[in-house]
């Protein structure tokens, strides 16, 4: 530890005499003692290294999941030359709540595990002196604190990274709810033109008038817009406002995702006190009377994943290469859209989808889990206080993200008990006004009057799962587009329920409540009927996919929610992956041979089903003989029945791509389990 805190003393003061008056940032991400509050005795406590989750370890060692109390501590070595300056510390996201010390001082506290937050530390820091950050952190659900109620499980930790920010003492504030500072507003959008306005917080330490230079620089990095305003007596509660203008645009759009990079000065403009660039893109966004959601007017057929914030052996200490790998996968199955589930993502995420073209939907966490007791709304104002902080910070830390176009007020809330309705509204009302440029969206499985706040609804669906059949959902349909005041609304459609790669079974029944029984052939036939009526009824702006990847919940059987697209592992593609990869995917074709891991079979007669998205039917050939096939939907195929033997091989063709599977009709445990092998396919 000694040699550490001798390098990091080196490093940083090696820099402290560099830009003297510019804004330096530092990463704190290393070196962090870490210790549970039940631990007495330094023989538990340990270094690590941001981002870091107590439940990671929980689970590697002894499969408990822990919502307890920790401490993170760390030195820093504050520079004798920093005098005279403005020093932050800002945590991007610690779950759930924190209270921050510096040599001993309370800082600040902040509720709520998924934004992040930052305090001027600098009248509690010694220079020329090592100094003592601590951070104690509960993951402990709470009742002031939203979700009081969530599917998702609460990891506890710093989860994601940390920073100290060194400015001047007057600087574009990194307090105006932990943003940058800097608001980007279009006000007119067109292909001619974008009017708009750059709203610049400021927080001046000296009392003077405030010189602030704009440029706008465009995606090939010319200067296309600058102007210089003086600001007599800056307000840190009220924004310094400067119009702009921008001719001929290269709009923002998901074909086109141009980004423009928009620089604000603070003082001399050689010598600037302080500097603060961000990245935004212009396009005005839209829904049409034809319930399409509209780009710069052009309509978007929305393919949207819902996507949850962890995964097997990382819990939610998610890495910038974790967030590739996903998006990777999302745009190999073809989405263009992405929900951020009940709360945000790293802002890694959002750069990433707005140089993407990724449409996204970030939640507020107001929302319940399907647990009957939980209580997901507290009538009180300490409950109150925390959703309005939160959709504050929400919206103002994404605020320049062009490819968010929609905040979710709240998830599939229950109208039972206290009313819950005038805060949904106050929340709708509060995001509306902070960002007029966005749409406001909800997630619904309940009838009433909260279906009828926010500009979009989306319902989530499950007929057919625990009562019914799949195909009963064209009733739904049938009965929403008669309802004249239902129909009115802007309805989009949420769906998905649970299937396991390692469970494959002859038959499946329908789903009971609460099964550990989730055979993966079950949640197959649900996507295929969903996805072929809900697209043919016309009636939704957006069908979202409920969920991309399982996702870690402790309230549900083996710990996981299992309604995903892909493992928890991010790894094993489940069928219905291939079946909206082969439906979306525009870019490369798909071939699949559905039910590969139902290796097993008892019925020596079998149909097989395939996904393709070519433009010829596939040419099954299986027990060595050529099968007729033909087209039940868009992109899936059903062969006619045919005969086997003990065991045989079945291949699908279309020119040179192909897929295989071999099957084998008796009883074995050990087959089952065992993935097919497979030749050249068409898939990447």
């Amino acid at each position: 530890m000694k040699r550490y805190i001798i390098a990091l003393t080196l490093f940083v003061s090696a820099l402290a005499g560099v830009g003297a008056n510019a804004r330096e940032v530092y990463s704190l991400n290393d070196g962090w003692l870490f210790f549970f509050k039940q631990e007495f005795d330094s023989d538990g406590a340990r270094y690590v290294t941001l981002p870091h989750t107590w439940n990671l370890d929980a689970t590697a060692s002894s499969g408990v999941y822990l919502q307890t109390t920790a401490d993170y501590s760390r030195d820093i070595y504050i520079p004798d030359e920093w005098r005279g300056r403005r020093i932050f510390v800002k945590f991007d996201g610690v779950q759930s709540v924190a209270d921050i010390f510096v040599n001993g001082r309370h800082v600040g506290e902040h509720r709520g595990g998924w934004t992040a937050f930052t305090f001027e530390i600098t009248d509690k820091v010694s220079f020329g002196a090592n100094n003592t950050l601590l951070a104690v952190v509960s993951n402990a659900y709470r009742n002031d604190v939203l979700p009081a109620s969530s599917d998702l499980n609460l990891y506890g930790g710093i989860y994601r990274g940390v920073e100290l920010i060194v400015t001047g003492r007057d600087a574009i504030s990194p307090l105006h709810y932990s943003s940058d500072g800097v608001f980007v507003t279009p006000t007119n959008v067109s292909a001619e033109r974008v009017d708009g306005t750059v709203s610049v917080w400021l927080s001046a330490k000296s009392g003077t008038a405030q010189t602030v230079d704009l440029e706008i620089l465009s995606p090939e990095g010319e200067t296309v817009y600058s102007k210089s305003v003086r600001a007599a007596r800056p307000d840190p509660a009220v924004p310094v406002d400067i119009p702009f203008t921008v001719e001929r645009p290269a709009l923002w759009s998901p074909s086109s995702p141009s980004l423009y990079s928009v620089r604000v000065r603070l003082g001399d403009i050689l010598a600037p006190s302080d500097e603060v660039t961000v990245v935004t893109g212009f396009r005005k966004i839209s829904i049409g009377d034809d319930n399409r959601l509209r780009i710069n007017g052009e309509a978007i057929d929305v393919h949207g994943v819902n996507m949850a914030h962890d995964r097997a052996g990382i819990a939610s200490a998610m890495r910038e290469r974790h967030y590739d790998e996903d998006l990777d996968m999302v745009e190999d199955l073809g989405a263009n859209a992405l929900r951020s589930l009940t709360a945000p993502h790293d802002d890694y995420l959002y750069s990433r989808c707005d140089r993407s073209g990724m449409l996204v939907w970030i939640d507020l966490p107001l929302t319940r889990t399907q647990v009957l007791s939980d209580v997901s709304y507290f009538s009180t104002e300490a409950f109150r206080d925390n959703g309005r902080s939160q959709a504050m910070e929400i919206v103002c830390q994404n605020y320049n993200h062009p490819s968010v176009v929609m905040w979710g007020i709240f998830s599939q809330l229950w109208q039972k008990g206290d009313d819950p309705l005038p805060f949904v509204r106050e929340l709708n009302a509060l995001v509306k006004s902070t960002d007029p440029t966005r749409l406001t969206v909800a997630c619904s499985d309940a009838d009433g009057e909260l279906n009828f706040v926010t500009d979009l609804i989306v319902f989530r669906q499950n007929i057919g799962w625990y009562r019914g059949v799949p195909d009963d959902v064209s009733v739904w349909c049938q009965q929403l587009s008669s309802n004249e005041r239902w129909k009115s609304l802007h309805s989009g459609v949420c769906y998905g329920e649970g299937g396991s790669i390692d469970q494959q079974d002859d038959t499946y029944p329908r789903a009971e409540p609460n099964t550990r029984w989730l055979p993966e052939r079950r949640q197959t036939v649900f996507h295929e009927r969903y996805v072929d009526i809900l697209t043919r009824s016309g009636l939704f702006w957006g069908i979202w996919i409920d969920n991309m990847f399982d996702y870690g919940s402790s309230r549900r059987a083996y710990g996981r929610n299992k309604s995903g697209l892909v493992t928890f592992d991010h790894r094993d593609r489940k069928d219905a992956f291939w079946l909206y990869r082969s439906l979306w995917n525009r870019r490369s074709n798909t071939l699949h041979i559905a039910e590969r891991r139902w290796a097993v079979r008892q019925d020596s007669i079998q149909q097989f089903k395939i996904y393709s998205s070519y433009d010829m039917a596939p040419t099954l050939i299986a027990g060595g003989d050529t099968v007729p096939v033909r087209m039940v939907a868009p992109c899936q195929y059903l062969s006619d029945s045919v005969a086997f033997g003990s065991r045989g091989d079945v291949a699908a063709y279309v020119g040179p791509h192909g897929d295989s599977i071999r099957i084998t009709i008796g009883n074995s445990l050990k087959s089952r389990r065992t993935p097919a092998p497979r030749i050249t396919t068409g898939r990447r």
